[in-house]
């Protein structure tokens, strides 16, 4: 049985856009996308329209849900929100526990959020980048071995990376730019890397790539 896997990472940020959006931010560690960034993700939707995707995995993080909920408005699906696919709760990044938009609060900004989905992994901060790479691939793992249509998951880059290796097995070079799209393909045991970072379906993309 052949399966799907698409991993693609959130749009571009606001504070990539503007550094002094931090300086007075009230959730400084979860910022939005920035206008460019919305239109990163619709262009991510009509890419995905017609490869047959079932189920919308996204980050909690306010980037990525954006960035899903343009997806999910194209091909007219429900979002997860799923713990296991959060960003990197790397401390040399986070003076803290980043703080977040709350569920509900997302849940009422966007609608397509199913409340009744429970994450099957949950992250923890402080994380090195060792065990961000063990809980994305467990997430991976744990969503493919549950669901088996094909699958898109929205995170971060890190989650990106660490997803790919956790179902390819390996430490493969990824390429995680922004709205970038990785496609894995179950062929009987083995999962194939068929997109590695592609971002032909955007209209501008970045030429050095940022994690934060």
């Amino acid at each position: 049985m052949t399966q799907t896997i698409w991993i693609a990472r959130h749009g571009n940020r606001l504070d990539f856009v503007n550094p002094e959006w931090f300086n007075t931010a009230k959730r400084r560690y979860d910022p939005p996308l920035s206008e460019d960034g919305i239109e990163q993700a619709k262009q991510l939707g009509q890419r995905l329209v017609g490869e047959g995707i079932v189920h919308i995995f996204a980050s909690p993080f306010l980037r990525t849900v954006q960035t899903a909920n343009e997806v999910a408005n194209i091909l007219d699906l429900p979002i997860q929100l799923e713990s296991g696919l959060s960003e990197w709760l790397n401390p040399d990044w986070m003076s803290t526990v980043p703080e977040r938009m709350p569920i509900a609060e997302l849940q009422e900004h966007f609608p397509r959020i199913n409340p009744s989905y429970t994450s099957r992994v949950m992250a923890h901060y402080p994380e090195t980048n060792e065990m961000v790479l063990q809980r994305t691939a467990q997430t991976v793992q744990c969503l493919t071995a549950e669901f088996s249509e094909d699958i898109l998951l929205v995170g971060h880059g890190a989650s990106v990376v660490g997803c790919t290796q956790g179902l390819v097995g390996g430490t493969p070079e990824v390429k995680a730019s922004l709205c970038c799209l990785v496609k894995l393909v179950r062929q009987e045991q083995e999962w194939v890397m068929e997109l590695n970072g592609d971002t032909s379906h955007l209209s501008h993309h970045e030429q050095v790539i940022r994690f934060h």
